[in-house]
């Protein structure tokens, strides 16, 4: 397979594109963007900006990467978009470059953005992450690998999503979520749970996960303090590479868990 360039595409000179990769009709690729192989833009997709894509990824109609920040303190500083491999990026959505002098925002590999999401200036995604339908995440949003965000879910600005958590539907997250659980909550967003069934999925062990559950109830559901709660894990809970990432997430959150 050869690299395929409708004619009415718009390649910008100084673009780099890799082998096999395909460029639809009324697409936009600009001069700054590098493209890997056996990548697919579909036609009317724009990529623009400082802008790097992996290989094996597609952008389907009407997704638009790497134009500038909508953060208003944005003042032509040189900024990236970085997005890594194997990532299907649907039908209108966006990710926007950082705002400050060298910022990249990015986004890891083996994710699914759903329509419409968006990624703004200087989020970091992690890996194997899916964002569904209307995801809206705003600046400097860390989310980490095997997250999953449910429809019209958002994060607000410096919010971390720890790994292998779920967001709910309609949850607006204005605090970290801790890994290894599910939130939820249209206008209030509480943590529910533990995400066993995620968990299981993904072959963490039948130990690992009632470990994570005895954390739960200690925090969540004891009548403990924080700080409480965290000083019982530390001498009830059997040890676990785990339960020392979930304490760790919780002592160094700067806006407070969920």
């Amino acid at each position: 397979m050869a690299t395929v360039i409708h004619p009415t595409a718009i390649i910008e000179d100084g673009a780099q594109l890799g082998t096999d990769v395909t460029v639809g009709a009324y697409a936009y690729v600009g001069k700054n963007v590098k493209i890997g192989d056996r990548t697919i833009v579909q036609h009317h997709a724009v990529a623009e900006g400082n802008t790097t894509i992996g290989v094996d990824c597609e952008l389907f109609s009407f997704a638009c990467i790497g134009k500038k920040t909508q953060d208003l303190k944005y003042a032509g500083a040189q900024s990236f978009v970085e997005i890594g491999d194997r990532n299907a990026l649907r039908e209108f959505c966006t990710i926007n470059m950082g705002t400050k002098e060298g910022e990249v925002t990015r986004l890891g590999s083996d994710c699914l953005m759903m329509a419409y999401s968006h990624v703004a200036h200087g989020v970091q995604v992690g890996n194997h992450v899916i964002m569904a339908n209307c995801v809206q995440l705003a600046g400097e949003v860390v989310i980490e690998d095997y997250v999953v965000m449910g429809g019209m879910s958002g994060a607000h600005q410096f919010v971390r999503i720890g790994k292998h958590s779920m967001v709910g539907g309609m949850t607006a997250a204005k605090q970290d979520v801790a890994p290894y659980m599910i939130v939820d909550g249209t206008f209030t967003a509480e943590t529910r749970g533990v995400n066993l069934v995620g968990l299981q999925r993904r072959g963490f062990s039948k130990e690992v996960r009632t470990q994570l559950k005895e954390v739960f109830r200690l925090i969540y559901r004891e009548g403990l303090n924080r700080s409480q709660a965290l000083e019982r894990i530390g001498y009830e809970i059997p040890d676990s590479e785990e339960v020392r990432y979930l304490v760790d997430f919780y002592k160094t959150s700067q806006r407070g868990v969920i």
